[in-house]
């Protein structure tokens, strides 16, 4: 018996991917806090490049650049006049992981190429089912990586502000919301 309850012990301990530190990203914006809880597990790589980009602070300044009420919010890349943040080169696309595009989650934006996500996500609105993998027109799908905790409210908040088009872009809100600080939530110091 106390084979067997060390040995569970052990595979427990080796199961966890990354600490539970590094699981938590708050986005502070200008409509309020939004927590984020990413899953390593499933999405090893995405979160990963997720949490470089946030302890570089390339999020901070950024706005949610894209609003579709009922669809989703996206951000991550472009500053508040609509310029495009450098970013680092792609990653591997993980959306055959499990994880669904329903509401509250947090996926990577990427273009008609699968591999192409590099720092811009969105969080969906709605259940957007049609985005994940086994129901994509393309069977590619988009790689959910995480899922909003808190700030829903702030979320739902950001959905109803007005839009229009701004620098080529459509959906771009007419007041900025931005991402004043992308934080992670507990980091040992």
């Amino acid at each position: 018996m106390k084979r067997f309850l060390l040995a569970a012990t052990l595979a427990a301990a080796c199961s966890l991917s990354a600490p539970s530190w590094a699981q938590k990203v708050k986005l502070s914006t200008s409509m309020g806090d939004i927590v984020l809880q990413l899953d390593t597990e499933k999405a090893p790589v995405t979160v990963a490049n997720f949490l470089q980009y946030v302890k570089a602070g390339q999020y901070n300044g950024t706005v949610f650049h894209r609003v579709i009420d009922g669809f989703m919010i996206q951000g991550g890349g472009m500053t508040p006049d609509m310029q495009e943040k450098p970013v680092r080169a792609p990653i591997k696309l993980e959306a055959k992981n499990g994880l669904s595009n329903v509401r509250g989650s947090l996926a990577m934006a990427r273009t008609n190429v699968p591999d192409s996500a590099t720092a811009q996500f969105f969080i969906n609105l709605g259940d957007n089912l049609r985005l994940d993998a086994a129901n994509s027109a393309d069977g590619n799908g988009y790689a959910v990586f995480g899922q909003v905790i808190e700030g829903m409210d702030v979320v739902d908040k950001i959905k109803t502000v007005p839009v229009g088009n701004q620098a080529g872009h459509q959906n771009v809100p007419r007041q900025a919301v931005v991402i004043k600080q992308a934080t992670l939530i507990g980091e040992m110091k």
